[in-house]
């Protein structure tokens, strides 16, 4: 078999893998930003630099130039590029599955809080999807801020992977059993649009790619019962509530974006500006691919 750094059997990978990822991770946000002209048409050497950093920590953002200009092809464009492509048509996304996060106060979108002004605990996104059917990959295309707040906070599930470890690998051990956690069945009006799904914290897919599903959102999940379990989620919810140097904090100007393998992320409440015209908007793709070449 491989060497595989996320088998908790495989010393020797780990500390190799360890030792590379702590002597490239990033301490600043600045470290993870790439001025580019065009999202939607890199250069070879922007889409270089956006590849490189995530390669070190599974995330970059770029500041365009594109400022307000409106479009879901930006996104789309962007992330193929990065050779994503099978898109997550997800309930409240538009026809092309790319979803417009804005307000919205239509039956549709008002009772899920991406579309509210609320803030947006950590989590990684499509926690709730089959296993089979992941969200590896997500892209995020500021076209407008809100007028005060809506900062997002990131941090490499990998890197949170290594904390974890080093603390206490039966915190990792815990949160890779097969029913670690549980999401609850989704029933609108009646309709089971999904059913209850369980499944790990820690997946290592078929290519031996270290993959978080996770939520803080606490009425979105139930932890099983088990003292193990219990003390693991606990001290991840203290590393991602602390100060540590490898959360990024930052909020998203106009034509800046985020390229990722679906890391850790959360978004803090935010005021709108009351002009309907000025409202916040980000478009968000999720994708059950993985970025090219990392």
């Amino acid at each position: 078999m491989r060497p595989n750094p996320f088998d908790l059997d495989d010393h020797d990978a780990y500390q190799a893998w360890r030792e590379h990822k702590l002597a490239s991770a990033p301490t600043r946000i600045e470290d993870l930003l790439v001025e580019v002209e065009d999202p939607r048409a890199l250069s070879p050497a922007e889409h270089e630099a956006l590849l490189g950093r995530c390669r070190q920590s599974n995330m970059a953002v770029y500041a365009s130039r594109l400022e307000e200009t409106e479009g879901t092809e930006i996104p789309r464009r962007c992330g193929e590029q990065f050779g994503l492509f099978n898109l997550d048509h997800n309930r409240g996304a538009g026809a092309d599955a790319v979803t417009s996060l804005t307000v919205q106060s239509d039956a549709l979108h008002a009772r899920y809080i991406p579309y509210t002004d609320r803030a947006i605990h950590w989590h990684t996104d499509g926690y709730y999807n089959r296993l089979d059917l992941q969200d590896h990959g997500l892209l995020l295309h500021c076209v407008r801020p809100a007028r005060h707040g809506g900062e997002n906070a990131l941090m490499d599930h990998e890197m949170a992977y290594l904390l974890m470890r080093d603390t206490n690998p039966d915190h990792v051990r815990a949160l890779m059993q097969e029913d670690a956690m549980q999401i609850p069945r989704n029933v609108v009006d009646g309709v089971e649009l999904r059913p209850d799904r369980s499944g790990p914290v820690f997946m290592v897919t078929a290519e031996g790619r270290l993959h978080m599903r996770y939520t803080m959102r606490k009425r979105n999940v139930v932890w099983k019962d088990d003292p193990a379990v219990r003390a693991a989620v606990a001290w991840l919810e203290e590393l991602l509530t602390g100060d540590s140097p490898y959360i990024f904090r930052a909020t998203l100007q106009p034509g800046w974006g985020l390229v990722s393998n679906n890391v850790l992320h959360d978004r803090s409440a935010f005021d709108d500006d009351p002009d309907p015209a000025r409202k916040r908007l980000l478009y968000r793709a999720r994708y059950h691919d993985r970025i090219r070449g990392t």
